[in-house]
């Protein structure tokens, strides 16, 4: 245990990660310039396809998705049973409650308020990539917010292990119920491809890169050495992959400028209206404060990553429904990071310690 708590003390907010929007904006801009002034370049990599999915999209997708994986102790779950009342609250809000509220409200701006300047077509697709997002809860950032807000590293550990078990299941049957509901006839095996390609090998993948590591070097070695080896390869390959997403966006954003906006509203709110959901929740059970903060932030960002990787698979890297969750990347760190002050602030609101294991969690 003592060595759960020293690399958790490690997980600062790295200084990419931290401007995380100043890149995507800069990645942003620079997709679209050579959208504009270098069009055989994007117009190369579109030809560079197998089964509709980009070929160097899903390379850089994995190099954004492996390292997450490492991340994801499985050997967590043995403790669920210890304190299940906060899991059990997020995984409601998670799966019961985000990816609907995401539909009607992100629904009411773009089919209703913003009507008259998105067009139907386009509305419906901003809709699409917002349903990927609410379907999608986080598993790679929330290391870092959990951190920030002083939350138990076994619970988010935990939260990040049964979520990543719950997807295989449960981002199928949603994605494609609520896509119908849309008026987009999913195909099921496309989409369950999806989730086999940048889930379950990446999640195989770092499961069985952590056992052979740690049986080999030891949990000190891979903890603290190993995994930050690969911290900013997630970044970079995100990163990367807006470049040519953007190159491919190019026209859409150029003639739809304030679309940018008009997406990132309902994102906003939504992501601030589960927070709020999560964490009202926790205090009305009675959760210490190192179980409400982690599981209000779980529930209010997204695993924008599988979006992408989704999204890209389903409609193209050229889709506005692709756009929609980029956009996701650009507002979730900003809004993500105030979250975080609410939840230090109001902490004196809620119990102060978790014990679990025989061991305190200092506040």
């Amino acid at each position: 245990m003592r060595t759960l708590v020293v690399t958790e003390k490690k997980r600062e907010i790295g200084f990419f990660e931290l401007y995380l929007s100043v890149w995507v904006i800069a990645c942003m801009a620079a997709g679209i310039l050579v959208g504009k002034f270098l069009p055989a370049v994007p117009a190369f990599l579109t030809r560079l396809k197998y089964a509709e999915v980009s070929l160097p999209v899903a390379v850089l997708i994995w190099v954004m998705i492996y390292p997450m994986m490492l991340k994801v102790d499985f050997a967590s779950v043995r403790e669920l049973g210890r304190n299940p009342t906060g899991l059990v609250a997020t995984w409601v809000v998670n799966w019961l409650i985000k990816p609907f509220t995401m539909y009607f409200i992100a629904g009411f701006f773009f089919l209703s308020l913003f009507k008259s300047f998105i067009a139907p077509d386009l509305a419906a697709d901003y809709l699409r990539g917002a349903v990927l997002l609410g379907a999608a809860p986080c598993t790679a950032m929330v290391f870092v917010w959990s951190h920030l807000t002083k939350g138990a590293p076994l619970y988010t550990l935990a939260q990040v292990a049964s979520n990543d078990l719950i997807i295989l299941f449960a981002f199928t049957p949603i994605v494609a119920f609520l896509l119908g509901i849309s008026g987009v006839s999913v195909p099921w095996t496309t989409l369950f491809l999806s989730v086999i390609l940048f889930v379950v090998i990446p999640l195989a993948a770092g499961a069985l890169t952590r056992v052979f590591v740690i049986r080999s070097r030891g949990i000190c070695y891979f903890e603290e050495s190993f995994v930050p080896k690969f911290e900013r390869a997630t970044v970079i390959g995100l990163l990367l992959t807006l470049v040519i997403i953007f190159s491919f966006q190019g026209d859409v954003i150029l003639h739809n400028p304030l679309h940018i906006i008009f997406i990132a509203v309902p994102l906003t709110i939504q992501t601030f209206f589960i927070f709020a959901v999560a964490y009202l929740a926790s205090w009305f059970l009675r959760l210490s404060h190192d179980i409400a903060a982690p599981a209000a932030m779980i529930g209010a960002s997204n695993f924008f990553e599988l979006a992408v990787a989704v999204a890209v698979s389903l409609f193209g890297a050229d889709s506005p429904v692709t756009l929609a969750t980029i956009v996701g990347v650009l507002v979730e760190v900003p809004v993500m990071l105030f979250l975080v002050r609410i939840a230090n602030s109001t902490r004196g609101r809620f119990p102060r310690r978790l014990k679990t294991s025989g061991a305190d969690y200092p506040d």
